[in-house]
This record gives structure tokens, C-alpha cells and sequence, in this order.
């Protein structure tokens, strides 16, 4: 509970809180316009650079279920001082990269210590005021929460224009000294001490299982799969990181999540939506700005601005959703979100190279229309029948489990892209000829196939429509595998009635973070 000096100072800590929330999803898509300009400074392959948005991500989602431990047992105070410095020096760090290994290295420490801030927050925050004013405070909070992901692609491609990629990086510092300052000067001191028992076996099976995992995905695409005995042991790893902790959920007295939790069929259904959602839908957000400037010619600016459609859309969803649960019913609700979301992949799959940026705009504000109604109705059935107790719980179940797969979910689409771009540049090749007349009439003006450069300029266009037929059936397979997540609604059972209004805004904007 709040302290009467934290309730006495609650307007500064509210605006600290709401600095250190927006710098935690301000970052969670404002590097991704930068993206290519990145892998050109430190020199890394397209499907290397992933591993700066994956190794955020995956790092975020290990250290998420630890945070509430560590807040009870240092203190809240403490554990918010840590994470804010810890996520800006982290972040000035990243800037100052100069090769590949160094920034993933600084992006893991950088996941690590900004996991705790959300949760952390949102707990705050519900304390320091009574309950009537708690939906117009968390609707406050909310905003803070989904600002990040739509001014994000605009200013990190602003950034990234106007001075280098470094600076999306850097942005961190201003706001983490203020949020930093404001925690420092107004919220109490809280000693701790207050920790459950803490299963370090199971963690550690969970930690290692996630790595490993995360690692055999990531390096497999370029190793050939199981024919490297690298993958073999990565593989091996993640099985018995699997294994430790299936067996201490089983057995031990105190495990790290309750067993409660696979016992209850709506969770372990939403629970297996959101891991689906993550995978299906997060990876377009990485994959679009990268297709914008490699393919079309986008500067960062332009193809961060074309993607603020997205976060638009998901805003306007979170504002209607609590009504649209309350008139349909969540099933409903979930079923339009799923549709919406795979009628816009369909119509990323009908991209084309003489297309303006029209076409990415309306399928990514679509997008963010259904992966916004889409949250709030996985919450509203996940906790129908599940045990208030173990709400929190599970929460951070659905968090992390949302996050890897959207860190699987990046690697093996970018995986399956370089590979259907190689196969498209191979099928379009073996049907051109340098000396077929047809060929040479449909040049443009000044490319000699006669010269090395205008063989090499042939070759280049053949890869560039290789790559779009490439996006265009990633885009296709994305769709068909949303549709095919629908089946689970079937196994949902109907929640009973709703509580009032405000007891649904604190989920959605957890939610919409992850957008």
C-alpha cells in the first residue's frame, strides 16, 4: 500500500511513472525504422539485424516474471531507481555501439532492466489513488502507454534522418534523469523484505529453456537447420531447460507459477491465443519498415510516418473495445478482431513495387484496428474462470508468453523471408536470358547487358523482385496462420458478467504496450 508521503506527493509520482512507461514503449517500435541503417553501420545480415528487436524482447520476457519478486524484496522505490537508471544507461550504451555483438549485448541489458517498469507502474499507480478515481487515472496512464507505439515510428525515423540512428537510443536520457529525478525526490522509501518463496530451479529451467530456444531459431536459418551440430546442442538445451521446469512446476512445494494455472482451460487456451498472436502478428511491425526502404525507396521519415497508421488504429480500438465487450459480449469482439487482422495481411500480400504508400497505411491502420480489439477480450476470458488469486500470476504467464512469440515470431519470418527470396531470385533468373531480344527491349534506357554493370544492374532488379514476391507470400502465410488461431475460441467458455468499466483499463493498456 502507498505511504501517506506517497499519496501526499502523488501528482510528481504519477508524472515520473508516466516518463518511465513511455520510455518503456516508446522503445518498443521506435527502432524499427532505424533498422537498416543500423545493420549498415555495424555491417550485419538481414537476418542478424533481427536479433537487436529479439534479443530486447526476449530478455523483457525472462525478466518480467522476476521483477515482482525482486520489487517485494528490495523495495518498490529501490527496484524503480534500478530499472529507470539501469534502462537509461542502457540505452545511452546502445547508441554508442560500434558493432553488432556489442548492441544485442546492450539490448538484452536493456530488456532486462525496463521489464519491471510496466507492471511495476500500473501497481502504483492503483495504490496511490482511491478506487473512484481510478479510471480517470488509468486512462491518463493509458495514453503514456499507447503514445509509445504510435509516435514512435515517426520519431525514431525522424531521428534517424535528421541526425543518425544513434539518437533513438539516446532520446532515453532526458526523459529517464527526469523520471529518475522525480522517483529519487517524491516517492517513499520502502524497505522490502517482503518476498515469497522462490523457485530457482524452475526459473532457471525457464531461463535456460527461453534462451536456447530463442538462440536455435535465430542461428538455424543461416546453419542449415539440424545438419550444424551447433543447432543440436542449442536444440538439446532447450529441451532440457523445458524439462527442469515442467518438472519443478509438477513437484515442487512452492514452484514458480502455480499449477493452478494449466488446470484452468480458458487460460491455457487465451494463454496459447496470445503466444499465436505474438508470432502472427507482432513480426509485421518489423518486417513493413524494412520492406519500405529496401524495396520502395523510403527515407526512415517516410516509412516511420507510413507506419503510424498502425498505432492510430490501435488507439481508436482500445477507446471502443470496453463498450463493444459490454454490447457483444468478448467472443464476438475477438472473432472481428481476428478477421480484421487477417483481411489486412491479405492485403499486405497484394504489395507490389509501383505502389505509393496508400496501400501500407490502410492495411496497417486495419491491422492495428484488430490487434487492438483483440487484448481485451483474450483478458476478459483468460480471467473468467481462472482464481482471483492468481490473476497476477497470470498476467505475467500471458505477458511472457506473448513476448516470445513475438520475438520467435520476427526471427522465423525474417528466416522464411530470406529464403523465399533466394528461391523467387532463382525461379525468375532461369527464365531471362541476357540475349533474349524481349529481354534487352524492356531495359531501361542505358543498361548495356553487354557490360559487367548492366548485368549487374539486371541481377540487382532480379533480386529486388524476387524479394517482393518474397514479402508477398511471408504476408500470405502470416494470414493463413491468423485464420487458423479461430478454432480456439471454440474451447472459451462465457465469462459472467462484466465488472464496471473501470476494472477493464488497466489490462488493455498493458496490452496495447505490446502492440
Amino acid at each position: 500500500m502507498a505511504s501517506k508521503q506517497d499519496i501526499a506527493n502523488r501528482i510528481p509520482i504519477t508524472g515520473a511513472l508516466m516518463l518511465a512507461t513511455l520510455m518503456n514503449t516508446l522503445d518498443s517500435t521506435i527502432a524499427n525504422v532505424a533498422l537498416p541503417h543500423i545493420q549498415g553501420s555495424v555491417s550485419a545480415a538481414q537476418d542478424q539485424i533481427t536479433w537487436v528487436l529479439t534479443s530486447y524482447i526476449i530478455a523483457a520476457a525472462i525478466m518480467t516474471p522476476l521483477s515482482g519478486w525482486l520489487s517485494q524484496k528490495i523495495g518498490r522505490k529501490q527496484m524503480f531507481l534500478l530499472s529507470i537508471g539501469g534502462f537509461t544507461l542502457t540505452s545511452v550504451l546502445c547508441g554508442m555501439a560500434t558493432s553488432l555483438p556489442e548492441i544485442v549485448i546492450f539490448r538484452l541489458l536493456q530488456g532486462i532492466a525496463g521489464a519491471s517498469l510496466m507492471p511495476l507502474s500500473q501497481t502504483v499507480m492503483l495504490d496511490l489513488y482511491p478506487p473512484q478515481m481510478v479510471p480517470r487515472v488509468m486512462s491518463l496512464w493509458s495514453a503514456a502507454v499507447i503514445l509509445g507505439p504510435i509516435a514512435g515510428p515517426t520519431l525514431g525515423g525522424w531521428l534517424t534522418e535528421s541526425l543518425s540512428w544513434r539518437w533513438v537510443f539516446f532520446i532515453n536520457l532526458p526523459i529517464g534523469i527526469l523520471a529518475f529525478a522525480g522517483i529519487q525526490l517524491f516517492m517513499d522509501h520502502d524497505e522490502g523484505g517482503r518476498q515469497r518463496p522462490f523457485d530457482f530451479i524452475g526459473f532457471g529451467g525457464l531461463v535456460l529453456f527461453i534462451a536456447a530456444f530463442q538462440l536455435t531459431i535465430d542461428r538455424g536459418p543461416g546453419h542449415d537447420w539440424f545438419d550444424s551440430p551447433e543447432i543440436w546442442i542449442e536444440a538439446g538445451l532447450a529441451l532440457s531447460g523445458l524439462w527442469v521446469f515442467l518438472m519443478q512446476t509438477i513437484t515442487a512445494e512452492h514452484p514458480f507459477f502455480h499449477r493452478d494455472l494449466a488446470k484452468d482451460g480458458n487460460f491455457v487456451s487465451t494463454t496459447i491465443f496470445s503466444l499465436g498472436v505474438g508470432v502472427l502478428l507482432f513480426s509485421t511491425s518489423a518486417l513493413i519498415p524494412s520492406f519500405m526502404q529496401n524495396l520502395l525507396g523510403y527515407s526512415a521519415l517516410q516509412a516511420g510516418t507510413a507506419s503510424m497508421t498502425r498505432g492510430v488504429g490501435s488507439l481508436i480500438a482500445f477507446l471502443a473495445v470496453p463498450f463493444l465487450i459490454r454490447r457483444f459480449g468478448p467472443k464476438p469482439v475477438l472473432i472481428v478482431g481476428i478477421i480484421l487482422s487477417a483481411l489486412a495481411l491479405g492485403q499486405m500480400s497484394t504489395f507490389d513495387l509501383s505502389m505509393t504508400a496508400l496501400p501500407v497505411m490502410q492495411s496497417g491502420f486495419l491491422q492495428g484496428v484488430g490487434t487492438g480489439l483483440l487484448f481485451a477480450p483474450l483478458n476478459t476470458l483468460a480471467y473468467a474462470t481462472l482464481a482471483p488469486t492468481h490473476r497476477v500470476e497470470g498476467t505475467i504467464v500471458a505477458t511472457m508468453m506473448r513476448s516470445m512469440g513475438s520475438s520467435a515470431g520476427i526471427s522465423l519470418v525474417q528466416a522464411a523471408l530470406i529464403n523465399r527470396a533466394a528461391v523467387g531470385h532463382a525461379h525468375i533468373a532461369e527464365r531471362i536470358s541476357a540475349a533474349d531480344p524481349v529481354v534487352r527491349a524492356a531495359l531501361p534506357p542505358g543498361m548495356n547487358l553487354d557490360t559487367y554493370a548492366g548485368l549487374a544492374a539486371l541481377n540487382g532488379e532480379v533480386t529486388r523482385q524476387g524479394s517482393m514476391a518474397a514479402y508477398d507470400t511471408v504476408f500470405a502465410w502470416l494470414a493463413l496462420g491468423t485464420l487458423i488461431l479461430a478454432p480456439l475460441i471454440l474451447f472459451l467458455k462465457t465469462p459472467p458478467p462484466l465488472p464496471p468499466l473501470q476494472s477493464g483499463a488497466p489490462p488493455m493498456a498493458a496490452a496495447a504496450a505490446h502492440d
